[in-house]
C-alpha cells in the first residue's frame, strides 16, 4: 500500500477502479513521490545493485534471470525501472537493457545517477517495441501491482520476448492484503479478506484516485501468467535475512519472519514463434 505523505491527505478506499485511471493515477503519484522515494530507499536499493524486494534478496546471489556469466549480450528489458537500478546491474554484466517506466521524474532520477542505459516512458500494456525484441525481462515490483488489467502486461511482454525467453517480476506477497499495512505487532492480524479483490485506491477530494493498487489472489497470479503466454517455473517467496533490519513500509523484521511479504514469479516464454 501506499506509505508516502501527500500535500493533502487523500481518503483510502476499496472500489473498482479501470485501467485508465489506474495509469493515470500512477503516473501522478510516481512523478510526486519519485524524489521521496529515491531518497528514503535509494541507499538500500543502490546505484546499480539488483534487488527483488524489501527483504532484499539480490540477483547476484538468486541468479533468476540465469547465471550472471550467461547474460553477457543478451537484450533485456526492464519494467517499471524507477531509476533504473537493476539496468544497471545487468549492463555491468555485459547485458543490453532497456529501462521503462510510467514515471517521467523516475526516469530523471535515472538519468541523475547514471545516463549509460536506454530509458523509455511508457506503459507497461502498451509497450512501444517490436515482436521478439528481447531475450529477457524483468519487474522488481514495477507496474505489476499497479495495473487494472495484469494479462494485458503479461501479454505484451509475451509479444515483444523471443521464443524460450524469460520473464521474471515481484509483487506484494498477496497474503498481505489480509493484514493491515503496519510493521508493528499490529499488522500480525488478519483484519480483511485474502479473496476480497476490491483494489485499494487513495482519492482525492473530487473521488479522482491518486493511488491505486490491485489485489489478485496467488491462484489468480498463476492463471494470469498462463493466460498471458507463459510457463510458470518458479515461484520464490524470499525469507527475511538476518542481516536486514529495516522498516520499508509495511515490511519489517518482525513481519517478514513470521510471514512472506514478496512473491517472484519465474515464467518462460513458449519456444514457438509468435
Amino acid at each position: 500500500m501506499s506509505q508516502e505523505i501527500y500535500g493533502s491527505e487523500p481518503e483510502a478506499t476499496r472500489r473498482e477502479a479501470g485501467e485508465a485511471e489506474s495509469s493515470r493515477a500512477s503516473r501522478g503519484w510516481w512523478d510526486r513521490n519519485a524524489d521521496e522515494y529515491q531518497s528514503d530507499h535509494g541507499a538500500f536499493l543502490g546505484d546499480d545493485r539488483f534487488v527483488w524486494g524489501p527483504e532484499g534478496l539480490d540477483e547476484a546471489e538468486a541468479a533468476l534471470l540465469g547465471p550472471a556469466a550467461e547474460l553477457k549480450g543478451l537484450d533485456v528489458l526492464e519494467i517499471g525501472a524507477g531509476a533504473a537500478q537493476c539496468s544497471r546491474w545487468l549492463a555491468a554484466r555485459g547485458a543490453r537493457p532497456v529501462a521503462l517506466d510510467l514515471s517521467h521524474r523516475q526516469l530523471q532520477h535515472a538519468l541523475r545517477i547514471g545516463d549509460g542505459v536506454p530509458l523509455v516512458e511508457a506503459d507497461a500494456g502498451r509497450l512501444p517495441f517490436g515482436d521478439g525484441s528481447f531475450d529477457l525481462a524483468c519487474s522488481a515490483y514495477g507496474a505489476v501491482p499497479f495495473v487494472a488489467d495484469p494479462v494485458q502486461v503479461f501479454r505484451e511482454v509475451h509479444r515483444v520476448l523471443r521464443p524460450g525467453g524469460r520473464w521474471v517480476f515481484s509483487v506484494t506477497h498477496p497474503i498481505r492484503w489480509a493484514f493491515p499495512d503496519e510493521p508493528g505487532p499490529e499488522g500480525l492480524s488478519v483484519s480483511a479478506s485474502y479473496f476480497d479483490r476490491v483494489p485499494y485506491v487513495e482519492q482525492d477530494g473530487s473521488g479522482d484516485a491518486v493511488y491505486v493498487e490491485h489485489h489478485r489472489t496467488l491462484g489468480d497470479r498463476v492463471r494470469d501468467v498462463v493466460a498471458g503466454g507463459f510457463r510458470l517455473i518458479d515461484l520464490v517467496e524470499p525469507e527475511w535475512p538476518a542481516w536486514n533490519n529495516q522498516e520499508w513500509g509495511g515490511w519489517s523484521p518482525l513481519r517478514g519472519n513470521l510471514i512472506p511479504g514478496t512473491a517472484i514469479f519465474v515464467c518462460e516464454r513458449d519456444h514457438r514463434a509468435a
